[in-house]
């Protein structure tokens, strides 16, 4: 039987864990992808193929990473699951371009991993994220500007269609903002919740981040921008006027005056701004109050 008949039966998975004395962590989060038609999907748009390295984050039990490592040139897997170490040595003993990392990815210096895993290759992130560390990773992955082509990940719906709304939006909150600072992000397809073991309570989708050679011009004071981003989707509904005054503890007078010599309505709302009006908003509020 082979790796990928083995990942996709689920009696043999069972008795693979099973084996092993494997239990599953509600605190990590842990609901395997087990369903056969996803993964090689993931794998196919993720930027699996030759001339890559791929970075997954989070392995399970090898069901991804089988399908990464068919199409790229190598896949570095970090997984902070000690315990599945010897379920991976089983389930990807095919491959010889597999690194399994036992590490926690928020730990990771992933600047230095790509450099002495990779060199030569494009590289590209690909991963079934644990719902509860998605904004971190994505956010580090991000802000960190690695030379990285494009994240490919799996998220539960609701963050997905967050993270890949468009600016302005109702949907859109302070990281939509930064995902698309950095990245053009693109909602790929959804996943019902039974293609997992355990099943979560929810369904998931699959993004992707395709990195942006250059950021949007313009921004006086990157932190600041930020900072500001993050104020104003403090208060979800809020004017931009109240929220970012109570975010950034600024006078609400002078957050008002920045908002008008940006050339925005008075009551305009944070999911109402282009990204173009926000860097104009907090390139305005930072010279008031003298950041940057």
């Amino acid at each position: 039987m082979s790796v990928t008949d083995k990942l996709s039966n689920i009696g043999v998975i069972k008795e693979i864990l099973s084996r092993h004395g494997f239990s599953f962590s509600k605190s990590l989060g842990q609901n395997f992808l087990v369903n056969p038609s996803v993964c090689p999907r993931i794998a196919e748009l993720g930027n699996a193929k030759p001339g890559f390295g791929i970075i997954e984050i989070g392995t399970g039990i090898g069901v991804l990473t089988n399908e990464l490592a068919k199409r790229a040139d190598k896949v570095v897997a970090v997984e902070i699951d000690e315990r599945l170490m010897p379920v991976l040595a089983e389930t990807l003993s095919e491959h010889d371009n597999v690194k399994i990392v036992n590490a926690d990815i928020m730990e990771v210096d992933l600047a230095e991993l790509i450099k002495n895993e990779f060199g030569g290759l494009e590289v590209a992130v690909c991963a079934n994220l644990p719902y509860y560390i998605t904004s971190p990773v994505i956010m580090r992955l991000l802000e960190e500007r690695l030379p990285i082509r494009s994240i490919t990940v799996m998220v539960q719906k609701e963050a997905g269609v967050r993270l890949c709304a468009p600016m302005p939006s109702r949907d859109m909150g302070a990281v939509t903002a930064a995902v698309h600072y950095f990245s053009e992000p693109e909602l790929l397809f959804n996943v019902s919740r039974g293609s997992f073991m355990p099943p979560p309570n929810v369904d998931s989708c699959v993004v992707r981040f395709n990195i942006r050679e250059k950021t949007p011009e313009g921004v006086r004071d990157e932190a600041f921008f930020f900072r500001t981003v993050r104020a104003a989707f403090s208060q979800r509904r809020k004017t931009l006027a109240n929220s970012a005054a109570s975010g950034l503890s600024a006078d609400k007078a002078v957050v008002s005056a920045a908002i008008e010599k940006a050339g925005l309505p008075a009551a305009v709302r944070p999911e109402q701004l282009t990204m173009e009006q926000f860097i104009a908003f907090a390139n305005e509020l930072g010279e008031m109050l003298g950041e940057g």
